[in-house]
């Protein structure tokens, strides 16, 4: 069974590009010749990383997985460096938002129903008419 890759790519202008093939000097190839895609204003393109998988599946998901990864990440990998890549994963998901948005303070004393996390029971919220509007 034939190997299939995942490469990046480094751009002139310092960007990466992602992608996945079974020929891989065939594929380089056509980056440098091309003259339309991604890479065809970015030239030259060099090969910074590649792996290889044995399915395309495997590739692709691989290939996916990665585009969706930021900078940092894209280059913990070229640099084979899985620790910190696993240290920057860690980090997104500590770093996420809150799902609460923050709003202006209110007075320190809350029910028991205000305290609660989600939304207030339809019989709490303020009628229409008693809506405070900011001046």
């Amino acid at each position: 069974m034939k190997p299939f890759f995942v490469y990046m790519l480094e751009c002139a202008d310092g960007s990466y590009y992602c992608g996945h093939t079974d020929k891989l000097d065939a594929r380089m190839a056509q980056h440098q010749a091309s003259s339309v895609g991604y890479t065809a204003t970015r030239k030259p393109v060099v090969l910074v990383w590649q792996g290889e998988f044995e399915t395309r599946e495997t590739a692709l998901a691989f290939e996916l997985q990665v585009k969706g990864w930021s900078r940092a990440k894209k280059q913990a990998l070229i640099k084979g460096d899985w620790a910190h890549i696993q240290a920057l994963a860690k980090s997104k998901t500590e770093s996420k938002p809150q799902s609460e948005p923050k709003t202006e303070s209110k007075p320190e004393s809350k029910t028991e129903s205000e305290s609660k996390p989600g939304p207030k029971p339809r019989s709490e919220t303020k009628p229409q008419s008693e809506t405070v509007r900011p001046e």
